[in-house]
């Protein structure tokens, strides 16, 4: 039996696959704010004392299963470089995702693989396509730049560190993965998605008006909406958002 041309014991293996990348990302959250190694021998003696938080797993299989059905399972290695590369990234923004929540902070550990891996994957589509390549390397830039821009320029006003910097070397590394226009997207959806639950966080007074509010889970959510929304429909969705629904698109 096949969906959407994979059959449908990949998905099985899959979601078995997430589900084991899921335990491991709890003992990565585990290690990764006290700066200790993830791979270590440590990991056969402690993992009964890692807590388990089942969300994470879910949220694997999931994204896991759906990366499969939207991107599928083709021959060669570039038709599968997407797939790939999201695949790699989904457990680390996972990770960000509830470090920054639970500490407010993102490891530069964690911020320096996925940068790593990013130039890694950048150098593969050069390969076959420099002008990829060349894309990838300018939503590096922007991606950074824009939120550098509004910590320094937020730190004269406000007198204080408006963003982490945490933040602007998620967003550099994001940017490698999604490139120039997709790492502007990730940006605008990510500030939508901040302005709109922090508003509501505080008019339910489960944060204070002054109280700190992470950024990072903000930048993870909009990258994993990117990731599976399709990029035409995003646009016209921020555009009708910022013309207040006077944006008319011709099919």
């Amino acid at each position: 039996m096949y969906i959407n041309d994979v059959h449908i014991l990949s998905y099985v293996g899959v979601g078995i696959l997430a589900a084991i990348i899921g335990w491991f990302i709890n003992w990565v959250n585990l290690r990764l704010p006290e700066e200790k190694k993830v791979f270590s021998k440590e990991i056969f003696k402690q993992y009964k004392k890692v807590k388990i938080n089942g969300w994470i797993i879910l949220c694997m299989i999931f994204s896991y299963i759906a990366l499969v059905y939207f991107c599928g399972i083709h021959k060669g290695f570039y038709e599968n470089l997407t797939l790939i590369k999201f695949g790699i990234l989904i457990p680390m923004l996972l990770c960000a995702f509830v470090i920054d929540y639970r500490l407010q902070i993102i490891p530069n550990r964690l911020n320096l693989t996925m940068f790593e891996i990013g130039l890694l994957i950048t150098f593969i589509y050069g390969i076959s396509n420099i002008n990829i390549a060349k894309e990838m390397l300018l939503g590096m830039v922007v991606g950074a730049g824009i939120f550098l821009l509004i910590t320094l320029v937020g730190g004269l006003i406000a007198g204080k560190e408006a963003m982490g910097f945490g933040d602007v070397k998620l967003m550099g590394a994001l940017g490698l993965y999604f490139g120039l226009y997709g790492i502007i997207v990730v940006s605008l959806i990510a500030f939508i998605l901040g302005a709109i639950i922090s508003i509501v966080l505080i008019a339910t007074k489960k944060k204070k008006s002054d109280e700190y509010i992470p950024f990072g889970p903000f930048i993870v959510m909009a990258a994993m909406i990117v990731i599976f929304v399709p990029f035409n429909i995003l646009v016209q969705v921020l555009s009708k958002f910022f013309t207040l629904g006077k944006a008319k698109w011709i099919d």
